[in-house]
């Protein structure tokens, strides 16, 4: 602080200048691409780092309601505008299921008496 009771402004540049390194460190952590699988990709960029289908901004969760809901996957890739290849909507089925077996138990309703 300077004899007025400020601070000094080279107090506060020095702060500001910190606060920014800080940043620039964190964003390029969280700026990291993940490729999920060959057609799947998670870019903190693009659909707040949900998965997406790459080189588009369709969300692996809408194509994976529309298997839900039992469209086939040809009338997927046609309601996309042919922008998802059927090896893509397999991949995210694929990957879909690995993570449901894997996490499983976490979705436990009710254990099942012996």
């Amino acid at each position: 602080m300077s004899q007025n009771g400020k601070k000094s402004s080279t107090s506060v540049r020095m702060r500001a200048r910190g606060a920014l390194a800080r940043k620039s460190r964190v964003s390029t952590i969280k700026s990291k691409r993940l490729m999920l699988g060959r057609y799947i990709v998670a870019d903190p960029k693009i659909c707040h780092g949900k998965p997406t289908i790459r080189g588009t901004r369709i969300m692996v969760s809408q194509v994976l309601a529309q298997v839900a809901l039992g469209m086939d996957w040809v009338s997927i890739s046609e309601r996309w505008g042919g922008s998802i290849p059927k090896e893509a909507i397999a991949e995210a089925v694929r990957l879909s299921s690995q993570a449901f077996l894997e996490h499983a138990p976490k979705y436990v309703v009710e254990p099942i008496p012996a």
